[in-house]
This record gives structure tokens, sequence and C-alpha cells, in this order.
């Protein structure tokens, strides 16, 4: 039963012709306006990411300088 699924599939694929579709420049620009959307998404989710332990390791150094490094710092559970 497969083997006849996948034969009609590809015999299928194998007659079907050109779509013959047009896609104009509006089309294009609004597809590469949201592809170039999401990647800055994505990067900027990435920076925050690796960014924000380091701003929070300065804070703390930051803090402890002020102190004079005795103890524990007071923002621990934020």
């Amino acid at each position: 039963m497969k083997t006849a699924t996948t034969f009609v599939l590809v015999l299928t694929l194998m007659l079907s012709e050109a779509a013959l579709a047009y896609v104009g420049p509006g089309a294009g620009l609004s597809l590469l306006g949201a592809l170039w959307g999401l990647l800055l998404a994505i990067g900027t989710a990435l920076a925050f990411v690796i960014v924000w332990p380091l701003r929070r390791a300065r804070r703390r150094a930051r803090e402890r300088q002020q102190t004079g490094g005795a103890g524990e710092s007071t923002t621990r559970n934020r």
C-alpha cells in the first residue's frame, strides 16, 4: 500500500505543469521587510540574553565597591 501511494505521488508530481504565477515587486518587498523584522527581533532577543548577565555582574561589582566589599549584596534575589 505504501509503495502504491508513493508511486501515485511521484507520478502526480512529475505530470504537473508550471504555475506561471507572477509575484510583483510589492509582494517581494513585503516579504523582505517581514524577514528583516524577524531577523532583527531574533538578534535583539539574543543580544539581551547575552548582555543581561554581564550587566548584572557589573552592577554587583559596583555595589560591592560602594559598600567596601563587606558582606553579601542586598540585591541577591533580583
